[in-house]
């Protein structure tokens, strides 16, 4: 009997304890290298690795019953939009579960990861070295801080801070606060404000975005999403948008900049409490920033605020930062990847997590581990080279098309659609086997 595929998997949240759990089941040895304390991911805000951006009221912004692992549902009793301390447990106990914590190497650090002839070579600090079969990296992508680039012209004569290191709301106390962004964490950190700050919270954003509620006619709005999933997006967005229109309203009529592109188009902001905010004259919008001057912030239509503390919600960088350029090209962010997952110069260097779902995360994550297992397990063959560069360019294409060049659409992915398509390509790989294709095997070099 030939010897399970040794692989190493990068990151321990939730793509990592995916990745570790669907190898294992796929008979697959796994060392799980994580550089914190514990399980969880972004979700742990108090894992000694420092990279969460979690802060004390964050909750979920999709449901739990679109949110949970297939293989490890959310306790009944939980309310729809579970907290992050709620996930990090239930990340926690996911581990447990499934036996995967005896696998994990916390307080480890990667540092680099190259070929090195049939073998990957994985090294951590201080300078320590193993060989592995395949890698799985699933580092994560919302950890590295980005600051708007340029740098607005002035100077600001208070404090700044960008939203990764936002934890609660105690740090406004007093101060006449200005929020930058228009994503679900600018909103949240906008209404904690409102409690804590001198005078309204003020809101910047140069574009706008759809402000989806929670709940949308007495259920949480991403099921009704589901429900609509069969139908083409452009379709889709059309009804989604009059259900929204004929729920709250649009953002212009709560002073907000119209959104700069449709529903499904612009990633919406997942939120209850900014309107009610905006509403009550605690938050007030503001347009993007012409210039800093002093203790005053001065905005594209030439008004000015006096500002004690400007907080950047601004978003964050992929970062792989123990993979050359020889293997994420010039910008990770555009890396090809074969249905998101496979390396198009070497499938055995996977990645589960390296994309951007306009739905939940972990069902996602859960699917390309799957598919991932079943290629390294030599339970699934992939398609002629040719024909994944083929997929690959096709499916920029559409994203191209529906989501724009300066969004990410190498990453995006569209969530009903992308996690019923996994299944099917690992029946079609299984197909491809029967019929001859090449699987994944320990003789496998870098093409």
């Amino acid at each position: 009997m030939a010897p399970p595929c040794r692989v190493a998997v990068i990151g321990a949240g939730a793509a990592g304890l995916a990745a570790t759990k669907a190898l294992l089941d796929a008979g697959c040895e796994a060392v799980t290298y994580e550089k914190g304390d514990r399980p969880g991911g972004l979700w742990a805000r108090d894992n000694s690795s420092g990279l969460s951006p979690a802060y004390a009221s964050l909750h979920l912004n999709t449901s739990k019953g679109r949110t949970e692992f297939a293989d490890f549902p959310m306790p009944a009793e939980w309310p729809d939009y579970p907290s992050a301390d709620h996930v990090a447990g239930y990340l926690a106990d996911y581990a447990e579960t499934f036996g995967l914590t005896p696998r994990i190497r916390f307080h480890t650090t990667v540092t680099g990861v190259e070929r090195d002839g049939r073998s990957w070579v994985v090294t951590t600090e201080p300078d320590e070295a193993e060989r592995y079969d395949a890698v799985v990296v699933a580092n994560g992508h919302n950890w590295s801080p980005r600051l708007p680039e340029p740098a607005y012209p002035g100077t600001f004569d208070g404090a700044q801070m960008h939203a990764h290191d936002y934890r609660d709301a105690e740090v406004f106390q007093g101060r006449r606060v200005l929020v930058v962004g228009m994503g679900n964490s600018a909103m949240d950190i906008a209404v904690d404000a409102s409690y804590t700050a001198r005078g309204p919270v003020l809101l910047s954003a140069r574009h706008g975005v759809h402000i989806v509620p929670k709940y949308l006619f007495g259920r949480p709005s991403d099921a009704a999403g589901g429900a609509l999933a069969a139908l083409p997006w452009r379709l889709r967005q059309r009804i989604a948008e009059t259900m929204l229109r004929l729920a709250v309203g649009t953002p212009q009529s709560y002073g907000l900049p119209a959104p700069a592109g449709g529903l499904f188009q612009n990633h919406p902001t997942i939120s209850d409490t900014i309107l009610h905010r905006l509403t009550h004259g605690e938050v007030a919008a503001r347009p993007g920033i012409d210039r800093l001057d002093g203790e005053r912030v001065v905005f594209a239509d030439g008004t000015s605020d006096p500002v004690d503390m400007i907080v950047w919600a601004t978003g964050y960088r992929v970062t792989i930062p123990f993979l050359s350029p020889r293997w994420l090209g010039p910008d990770p962010e555009r890396l090809p990847l074969y249905k998101r997952v496979f390396h198009l110069d070497d499938p055995s260097l996977a990645f589960v997590g390296l994309m951007q779902s306009t739905g939940a995360a972990l069902p996602v994550v859960e699917a390309q581990a799957k598919l991932a297992a079943a290629y390294l397990s030599g339970g699934y063959a992939l398609p002629p080279a040719r024909d994944q560069r083929r997929a690959v360019a096709r499916a920029l294409r559409a994203a191209v098309e529906r989501w724009g060049e300066n969004a990410r659409p190498a990453m995006r992915v569209d969530f009903d659609q992308y996690v019923a398509d996994l299944p099917r390509e690992t029946a079609s790989g299984r197909a491809r086997l029967v019929r001859g294709g090449r699987p994944f095997t320990l003789e496998e070099t870098s093409v």
